[in-house]
């Protein structure tokens, strides 16, 4: 093995083995693979994305690896939230497959992202996060102390949001959006996609790997990962391209790309698109 860390999925044992990890979404993501195996074979396409719901009865969905920002933008107070991580797309809906938020807390406030602020408490899990040693801000969490993992992360039940949807279940949506965190200034700040430029980035899944989302990085690494989400596919990446693209067609559904990363510069240089 080359790192110390393995996660296992026995689809015939129906089991998970999860071995040399503390990092709690080794477990949502080993289902999400199980997922990712059993629901083409009955003709819904699993996606590794966030989802919500307009008032105008519109869905949008969001794909993107860690930080880049699905949970951020997901969790708007004009919409409704139907999940921020792990979805379905069926020949009726998209619909949720979780019941819950995994999200990344690093200098969580109030000010720039109320909802998830909000949704931590009783019936929320913490994980890697310390309390202020301040003896007046007792029991009072302290977002910006780092120094167990840049990965900090809180749990919380959809209920937990203010603007939720419930039962978690959208239309076919209206946009789909590929988050991307482009470190290095190249791409756009927004950008419509052709059919065949939809397939081709979500074939490629570009993006940066960034501190807090993966033990030892500590400086933008360009990567590329398919369909948003290769680590969770059992089957080939072109599987969920094809079925990606007949239901885009079929309901007519558009196409974009965001880059949440640099704008004007790489980082160090230029600014990073504001998600708030």
């Amino acid at each position: 093995m080359a790192t110390k860390t393995s996660i296992n999925v026995n689809f015939t044992e129906k089991e998970l083995v999860i071995l040399g990890s503390s990092y709690a979404g080794e477990m949502k993501k080993g289902v999400f693979g199980v997922m990712h195996y059993y629901m083409p074979r009955l003709g819904a396409l699993s996606m590794h994305c966030s989802a919500n719901y307009g008032a105008d009865g519109d869905t949008t969905i969001l794909f993107g690896l860690s930080g880049t920002g699905k949970t951020t933008l997901s969790s708007d107070p004009k919409r409704q939230l139907i999940g921020d991580d792990e979805h379905v797309w069926s020949d009726d809906n998209v619909f949720n497959i979780e019941g819950g938020c995994y999200a990344k807390c690093d200098a969580l406030s109030r000010d720039k992202e109320p909802d998830i602020y909000d949704a931590v408490r009783f019936g929320a899990v913490v994980e890697n996060t310390k309390f202020h040693p301040d003896e007046n801000r007792a029991r009072t969490i302290n977002y910006d102390d780092l120094s167990l993992t840049q990965n900090t992360r809180v749990c919380y039940p959809l209920e937990h949001i203010r603007s939720v949807k419930l039962p978690a279940i959208g239309g076919h949506p209206k946009n789909v959006i590929f988050l991307t965190f482009d470190a290095f200034g190249v791409l756009p700040p927004v950008s419509r996609l052709t059919p065949e430029q939809a397939m081709y980035h979500f074939i490629s899944g570009y993006t940066s790997k960034v501190a807090g989302t993966e033990m030892g990085i500590v400086e933008p690494i360009p990567t590329f990962s398919a369909c948003f989400g290769e680590a969770f596919l059992p089957l080939h990446p072109y599987v969920y391209a094809e079925m990606l693209a007949e239901k885009c067609e079929k309901f007519n559904s558009k196409v974009w790309i965001i880059n949440t990363g640099f704008v004007r510069g790489k980082a160090g240089v230029g600014h990073r698109m504001s998600l708030t």
